[in-house]
Formats: structure tokens, sequence, C-alpha cells
């Protein structure tokens, strides 16, 4: 991933059909292991981390400042980890770090694997959406059924969830502001910031929820922790930040463990 076309060179942007991400409760150990130096997970009440499923049925995906017309549309899929970051500037900066993603087009495989390091799989997906639902499934075994309320309207949270209320889960539903990627033989960090407009991410019903990538990357006993979607969205990335890291990884570990008189970034341009 040291070529320079790995490092997100320049911005994205498109529009969302839907986006529905689910969010896990995972053994925290497997999560760590999974990151990168210079990575902490972001925890709730100090103590339990997360990976997210997203799904994202995305229109008009091109480089930003082109027309819509020469965008493409794909269905995707991702695997992230929900983290922290202590940037050259001071600030803790909240944001996803991916494991893997999927998509439906051998075109945006390709590309992705080009011009990111978000490790694109291409496999068979769809994604079909009514009134009140959302549907997405796969051959492999995925099949998500979501439930969409009334405007207004908030269905009880999932069993077993860790949050009291949808306001809390509220800050684990991604995407988040930034998207992180290290690239060990540089020891440097890609900080990718996404822009969004009208984000009202809107809590919704599971009623089933197969997806064995979560086995497939290692996560064991794991809990449905919330469930949201937004829709009808535009949404951008701009091109990354690229910053230099030092070698003592563990020092940095450190550093990261007290926020006394950091700036926590956690909302989007």
């Amino acid at each position: 991933m040291s070529t320079p076309l790995f490092r997100h060179p320049f911005g994205v942007e498109a529009f969302f059909k839907n986006s529905l991400v689910l969010a896990y409760t995972a053994p925290r150990a497997q999560l760590i292991s999974k990151l990168p130096p210079y990575l902490e997970l972001d925890t709730f009440d100090d103590d339990l981390g997360f990976i997210a499923a997203a799904f994202v049925d995305t229109r008009e995906l091109r480089p930003r400042g082109f027309p819509s017309w020469l965008g493409r549309d794909f269905l995707l899929a991702g695997y992230r980890i929900f983290v922290r970051y202590r940037d050259a500037r001071g600030r803790t900066l909240r944001g996803l770090y991916i494991l893997r993603s999927e998509t439906d087009r051998w075109q945006m495989r390709i590309l992705g694997n080009i011009f990111t390091s978000y490790r694109y799989n291409r496999i068979p997906l769809s994604m079909s959406s009514g009134e009140r639902s959302i549907t997405v499934s796969s051959p492999n075994g995925l099949f998500v059924e979501a439930l969409i309320p009334h405007s207004g309207d908030n269905p009880p949270l999932p069993e077993n969830s860790p949050f009291p209320s949808w306001k809390s889960a509220r800050r684990y539903s991604g995407p988040l502001p930034f998207t992180f990627s290290f690239d060990p033989r540089r020891s440097e960090m890609a900080i990718v910031q996404g822009v969004r407009q009208g984000w009202e991410p809107r809590p919704v019903l599971i009623t089933r929820a197969d997806i064995p990538t979560i086995q497939v990357l290692g996560f064991t006993e794991t809990t449905l922790a919330n469930a949201f979607v937004v829709s009808d969205i535009p949404y951008s990335w701009k091109a990354a930040r690229i910053e230099r890291l030092p070698h003592r990884a563990t020092s940095l570990r450190k550093d990261l463990s007290d926020d006394t008189g950091s700036e926590l970034e956690d909302e989007y341009a």
C-alpha cells in the first residue's frame, strides 16, 4: 500500500439512496488485535468497543468536482471498527478503521483497490427498499432485513444492547467524520474526512441479520447494539491528509489513553 495511488489522492462524491448500518459489540481483545499502531478503540463507558456492518446503495459515485452524469452506481458493504486517533495537531479524532469492503461491481473492486486501502472484494450483492423496509442479501449467506418506523417513532433497542437510549446509541452510527489507513512501511497515517448534508440517522428494527463476513473476520460473541438508516442524501470525501508518525507506537498509545488537553473532533465539516 505504499504506492501513491493507494493514498486516496482525490476527493470523491456520491449520492446515498440508502445507507443501513448495524453496530455490534465484540470482545475487546478481538477488536484491538485488528487495529494497527496509533489507533485506539472508541469505547462506550470506557469499556465496550464496536464493529459496524454498513450496506449502502450508492448512486453517481465519481471524483469530486466531476458532473453527476459521469458517476456510477454501486452497492457497497463495509466492515469497520470505531476508533480514535491523536493527530499531529493534538486533536483526538473519532472515526473508522476499515477491515474489509465488498461491492457488486468488478469496476468498483478494481478502482477501489487502486486508489484506496479499503480492501475491496467483489460479491453478488442485492439491496431493495420499500416504503417501510430495507433488505440486503447475497448468495454467500448474507441476509439483513430492517423495518423503518413511521416518522417520529422509535423501535425498541436491540435485545441486550448496551445503550440506555437511542440518543446515546446515535454516537455509534456510522459513518463518522474520519476514516484512517495506516502504511507500516512509510509509518504514515492517511486521514480521509467525510462531508455530509442533512444527515439524520433513523433507528430501525432489525428482524433478521445473518452477516457471515463478521465471523470470517474473526469476531465471535457479537451482540447487536444499534441499527440506523439514512436515505436520499449527498455525501463526499476529501482527499487524504497524510501524517508522518513517530516510530514508537507504544508511547503514542499511552498518550491516547489520556485525552486531557486535547480537542475531540466529533463533527463533520
